[in-house]
C-alpha cells in the first residue's frame, strides 16, 4: 500500500529500500507532453519496478533504493534530453531526496553505482532491443561511392 506522509515522501509498506518519487518536467522540448516518454523509457527499466503518469508533466516512478537513486533517475533522463522542473521548489525537494537517500545508502553500506553512465545502466534493456550498426537507410551502393 503506497502512503504519503508530509514531505512529499512515499513510502511502500515496511520495506524501507523501496521508494516512489514524483518526477516533474518543464521547457522546451520536441514533445509537448514529456512525461509519458520517459513513462515508456522507464518502464522498460529493470531498476525502476513501477511507473504512471500522474499529470502532462508528471510521473510518479517507484524504485529500489539498493539499485538506484533518484539522481541517478533523474540524471539519465537529462542525459537523454528530457527537461525537468528547475524551479526553486523542486530542487529544494530534490535536495532533500538526495541527502535522505545518501543517508539510507550510507546506512545499508551501499556505495553509489553510477559514476557518468546513467542512462546506459538505467536504460540497458532499452538499449538492448535496437539496432546496432550502420544505421544509415541509404543503400549500400548510395553510402560507398567515393
Amino acid at each position: 500500500m503506497l502512503g504519503k506522509s508530509r514531505g512529499g515522501n512515499y513510502h511502500v509498506g515496511m520495506d524501507t529500500s523501496v521508494c516512489a518519487r514524483e518526477l516533474v518536467f518543464q521547457g522546451p522540448h520536441s514533445e509537448a507532453d514529456q512525461a509519458p516518454g520517459a513513462a515508456l523509457l522507464l518502464a522498460d527499466s529493470p531498476l525502476v519496478s513501477e511507473v504512471s503518469v500522474t499529470g502532462p508533466n508528471r510521473v510518479l516512478v517507484r524504485y529500489d533504493l539498493r539499485d538506484v537513486t533518484f539522481a541517478e533517475i533523474e540524471s539519465a533522463l537529462q542525459e537523454l534530453g528530457f527537461h525537468l522542473d528547475n524551479s526553486v521548489f523542486t530542487r529544494l525537494r530534490r535536495a532533500y531526496y538526495g541527502y535522505c537517500e545518501d543517508t539510507r545508502r550510507a546506512n545499508m553500506k551501499i556505495n553509489p553505482n553510477c559514476f557518468g553512465q546513467c542512462a546506459r545502466r538505467i536504460f540497458v534493456r532499452h538499449y538492448q532491443k535496437g539496432e546496432h550498426g550502420c544505421r544509415d537507410q541509404r543503400p549500400s551502393h548510395w553510402r560507398a561511392y567515393w
